[in-house]
């Protein structure tokens, strides 16, 4: 069932699922809490799960037009705090992940574990932030086209064919995000920090899913952060879509995970 917040006068939409410790599932750009039907079977057995929708994403609504990840954060604390959460494991997906870092880096004694998926700590460098502030103007004159292709970039062209009706389900609701939504992320994520001390000077658990085929982050790359901050990783045979294109490792993989925590 889903719940309101009130936070800076806007509403954060959020459910709960199952009793036990608890687990805050966040996720991605044009994505929304129900991207985590997937896992909640199962994770619900044991833990008490919580799933958010990030400003300007599902049911939760907008704040200006810059979502910043240190707003996200607030949020998530915000509700966290509402329903008397004093530690918890966070698992991040891309945009997830940024939020979950943010956040971590203001209560890093709240956290059990941080898993990104298929996220970074990095910020965006020169050409990715010139991308995203293209995407910004593009997006006011056609709106459905940029969602569409900012989505089907996230697959491979295998994946498009093996997995069309869970991605053609996914861009159903990546297309009910508003364009405040999109532009206010894509700022947020624009102007996000470099946050590996975060990962480097804590030592709750962390661990990396990467996808080997991701078209967003370089696998090697995100391999070589994971041991520079003393970091768990798993690395699937696709690409940034865990959820979808590699479901049944990704819960796996995520239950061992949270048993270790």
């Amino acid at each position: 069932m889903q719940n309101t917040l009130q936070f800076k006068n806007t509403n954060i939409s959020f459910s709960i699922h199952g009793q036990g410790n608890a687990l805050v599932l966040l996720h991605g750009f044009l994505e929304n809490s129900l991207m985590w039907n997937v896992v909640l079977k199962e994770f619900s057995k044991r833990n008490k799960i919580i799933c958010i929708d990030l400003l300007g994403h599902g049911k939760s609504d907008c704040i200006g037009y810059v979502h910043s990840m240190e707003l996200m954060a607030e949020a998530i604390e915000a509700v966290l705090k509402h329903l008397r959460i004093r530690k918890s494991i966070v698992v991040g997906h891309s945009m997830g992940g940024y939020v979950a870092l943010a956040f971590a880096e203001k209560n890093p004694t709240k956290i059990k574990g941080l898993c990104l998926m298929n996220s970074t700590s990095l910020a965006d460098d020169e050409e990715r932030k010139a991308l995203r502030a293209r995407a910004n103007k593009m997006i006011q004159t056609n709106f459905k086209n940029m969602v569409r292709m900012s989505f089907a970039n996230l697959f491979s062209e295998k994946s498009r064919k093996n997995f069309k009706t869970e991605m053609q389900s996914a861009l159903n609701e990546a297309m009910k995000t508003p364009i405040q939504g999109y532009i206010a992320c894509q700022e947020g994520m624009r102007i996000r920090p470099n946050r590996i001390d975060v990962l480097k000077n804590n030592d709750f658990k962390k661990l990396f899913i990467i996808g080997k085929k991701d078209p967003v982050l370089k696998a090697q790359e995100l391999i070589e952060e994971a041991k520079e901050t003393n970091s768990e990783s798993v690395i699937f045979e696709e690409g940034h879509m865990s959820h979808i294109e590699n479901k049944a490792e990704l819960i796996a993989v995520l239950q061992e995970f949270v048993k270790g925590c």
